[in-house]
């Protein structure tokens, strides 16, 4: 099993960045992509915010789960 960063979001310098990413990490969970990850999956997918010194903002990034054939269908039609 390995962990694997499936999605990355930068959010701008805001008051509560947290409550302004759950949006766009809503709207990832029902494309194909998010659906296909919360489904394979083996620990229930995370995300983790860093600092962005590119945009002085935040960076969330989605980690996820993967093992073996899942690990390998996700980088060859997602990645």
């Amino acid at each position: 099993m390995q962990e694997v960063i499936v999605h990355k979001i930068r959010m701008g310098d805001v008051e509560d960045p947290d409550l302004f990413v759950a949006e766009p990490i809503w709207k990832w969970q029902q494309t194909d992509e998010g659906k296909w990850v919360m489904e394979h999956s083996k620990q229930q997918p995370m995300w983790k915010r860093t600092a962005d010194p590119t945009t002085y903002g935040h960076l969330y990034t989605i980690h996820a789960w993967l093992d073996g054939q899942d690990l390998t269908y996700w980088k060859l039609k997602y990645e």
